[in-house]
């Protein structure tokens, strides 16, 4: 995690989102295990962003974690109240009243996380007794002075499944994993329209809230890494290869350099700091 955090500290808006169908481990890639024995992304990420903060003057650390279900967003860290997504004149996404707190150890950060993801959705599909039926977002938000100097997002995917997934179960758990592969979907329209070898103009990040809400991991001064989680399962075998192509897909990706010009507002501050330094 550590090249992907001194990118954040550099002034980029950094992204790691978890990609694979039900069952194959996002969550626990994202979360480790819950007695903390294994570190997930969320661990790691903690200790490096608090090791760093001590060479900086000045920076502090807020998190918020919220969650999409079908097409709306909930904060959990406030028992799941409701928030909005709405876009500023700049054309930067703004999550409207949602929780960020102040933390500044890698324990409170912990407790934090394990408080919003008991509020987190799921259900039982075909695949998996307890599958996650939304996507998690959590945002290491670093801030100087109260203005953004960065952030550092995590997305834990909901689960990529086919209809035959759902067949054993109830009507809402069909509906829940259409919402899902609706979005998915959108996502990879994004991330074709992103690519430089396509010749075209409009990128659709409107197509869903998932993909409104991390517009900004794309374009501007930002990084984004994807992991593709994949199950060994024999039974498995189509979806495995849906997500390694998928993947491959995006290793490829040339991100438009004309993109490098956009959704920049908050970069002044960030070059300022990295001047005084």
């Amino acid at each position: 995690m550590l090249p992907l955090v001194s990118e954040t500290f550099k002034g980029a808006k950094t992204t790691c989102f978890a990609y694979g169908q039900t069952g194959s481990g996002k969550t626990f890639t994202m979360m480790g295990t819950s007695d903390g024995s294994v570190s997930g992304m969320y661990t790691l990420a903690a200790y490096d962003i608090i090791e760093l903060l001590e060479a900086y003057e000045g920076l502090e650390l807020y998190i918020s974690f919220y969650e999409i279900y079908c097409g709306k967003l909930y904060d959990l860290l406030n028992k799941r109240g409701q928030i909005e997504c709405r876009e500023d004149a700049k054309q930067r996404v703004n999550i409207v009243n949602l929780t960020e707190k102040h933390v500044e150890d890698v324990e409170t950060i912990m407790e934090t996380i394990h408080e919003g993801l008991k509020c987190r959705t799921s259900g039982t599909t075909g695949a998996n007794a307890e599958s996650s039926r939304s996507h998690a977002i959590l945002t290491f938000s670093i801030k100087h002075g109260g203005k953004l100097f960065s952030k550092m997002s995590f997305i834990d995917l909901a689960g990529s499944e086919r209809g035959a997934d759902t067949i054993d179960t109830g009507k809402k758990t069909k509906q829940d994993g259409a919402e899902i592969n609706k979005s998915l979907l959108a996502l990879k329209e994004c991330i074709r329209a992103l690519d430089s070898a396509s010749k075209k103009n409009h990128l659709p990040f409107r197509g869903s809230k998932l993909t409104q809400v991390l517009k900004d991991s794309f374009m501007g001064n930002s990084k984004t890494t994807m992991i593709a989680n994949v199950s060994p399962a024999l039974t498995c075998c189509e979806p495995t290869l849906n997500t390694l192509r998928y993947a491959d897909r995006v290793k490829e990706m040339k991100k438009d350099p004309s993109l490098k010009s956009k959704l920049q507002g908050g970069d002044e501050l960030s070059k300022e700091l990295m001047l005084a330094r």
